[in-house]
């Protein structure tokens, strides 16, 4: 079974955010909301000060903390290590956005546009009320993923069924697929490269690999 993950070139990304603008664009988050956001990190003294960038967002773990904290089940996990959210079971208590430790859960209970009083055409299209009042959170574009069988097209491959953060990189800091598949492009990556994930000591099994230098 496949298990899907995201690899991120910490060596590429330029803090652009053209990954958050994506996420957005595809999802209709409304302001404030970024479930795909690039945190912009400054670190040394001067004159040897370094400034980093570093994508973050829901890490799909293997063994999340929202899930076991969730009181109606609505959290689950997928085969394919996709951590979901049944909307209709949520009741909005906000325990999985405690848990989880990259505070990377929203609760939303007013709907706001980007600009003014009125829905841009996407923010209209794309608009959710299953999702007011109850956590939501990235969900690695799962509907595209969904489709890949369908459609005979392998996920981080093939754009019309990756994650929109993925295909809008224009750094190449970004890449989606089965880490179970040795022949992936993830896979592959990881062979290659050093890595390591956030909050590891924690063993939540984070679906999200930094990657910072060669071997």
């Amino acid at each position: 079974m496949a298990r899907y993950i995201m690899t991120v070139d910490l060596r590429r990304c330029i803090g652009c955010q053209t990954c958050t603008a994506a996420c957005r664009h595809a999802n209709a988050t409304p302001p404030g909301v970024q479930w795909r956001k690039v945190l912009d990190i400054e670190s040394g003294e001067f004159p040897d000060v370094r400034r980093s960038f570093v994508p973050v967002g829901c890490m799909h773990c293997g063994d999340p903390p929202c899930m076991h904290v969730c009181p109606s089940t609505a959290t689950y996990q997928r085969a394919d290590g996709l951590v979901g959210i049944n909307y209709e079971l949520c009741i909005g208590c906000g325990y999985c956005a405690v848990a989880c430790p990259y505070q990377a859960r929203y609760i939303v209970h007013k709907r706001e546009f980007a600009y003014g009083d009125r829905p841009t055409e996407q923010e209209e299209a794309r608009f959710d009320p299953n999702r007011m009042s109850v956590a939501n959170k990235c969900t690695f574009c799962s509907d595209r993923v969904d489709l890949a069988k369908e459609k005979g097209l392998t996920p981080g491959v093939d754009p019309e069924v990756t994650p929109a953060c993925v295909n809008s990189c224009i750094a190449g800091v970004l890449a989606f697929g089965d880490r179970e598949d040795p022949n992936s492009n993830v896979s592959q990556l990881l062979a290659e490269n050093q890595f390591f994930r956030m909050h590891e000591e924690l063993g939540t099994d984070p679906g999200m690999y930094y990657i910072f230098d060669t071997k």
